[in-house]
């Protein structure tokens, strides 16, 4: 069988999906993933390791005088967060502590937190499994709990610079009537 492709033939090959090799596609496709998957990749030396793997590491949190919105944020972490995430994000055998460098505003966006909630999040840090969704929140609810985590990270210097606390902002206004938020 003679397939004619871009001027050659090619005794007994068939084209490949859309001309590519079949390196060509693996490289497409594992490529991204790769260069993603450095985002959340880390090392004791860049202080981005989990710890202690065994899935029991808490850590001592201070709690500061909170905004509002944390506050809310707050009660809302203790009904939802707090079983896994111990008391004031700082862990539990259940779950990571998220007063932690790991998970400081440069590496783990606020996004991430909101899609956790939203779909789950794969175990890439620590060894405590899988994190399932959590139902019942709605995007302003989980903004609030942000800023929580946000002021708590703040106040134990996991990170300095005030931009972190941008979760705060946007939850303030959120439950703002449109006039204040700048809306009709």
């Amino acid at each position: 069988m003679k397939i004619r492709r871009m001027g050659r033939q090619q005794e007994g090959k068939r084209p490949s999906a859309g001309g590519r090799s079949r390196q060509g596609r693996f490289a497409l496709i594992f490529v991204p993933i790769w260069v993603l998957s450095l985002g959340c990749s880390g090392t004791a030396e860049d202080g981005y390791a989990g710890g202690d793997l065994s899935g029991s590491q808490t850590v001592s949190v201070v709690v500061p005088d909170l905004s509002d919105a944390a506050l809310q944020g707050a009660d809302l972490f203790v009904a939802h967060c707090s079983e896994c995430h111990g008391a004031n994000a700082g862990g539990s055998s259940q779950g990571p502590p998220l007063v932690h460098k790991i998970y400081e505003p440069g590496h783990h966006a606020d996004f991430s937190f909101l899609r956790a909630v939203d779909v789950g999040s794969a175990q890439h840090h620590w060894q405590y499994g899988d994190m399932a969704p959590v139902p019942g929140l709605s995007p302003e609810q989980v903004s609030k709990i942000v800023c929580y985590v946000r002021e708590l990270q703040y106040a134990n210097d996991i990170f300095t610079d005030p931009a972190g606390l941008a979760a705060c902002e946007a939850a303030d206004r959120s439950y703002l009537p449109d006039r204040a938020k700048g809306g009709p």
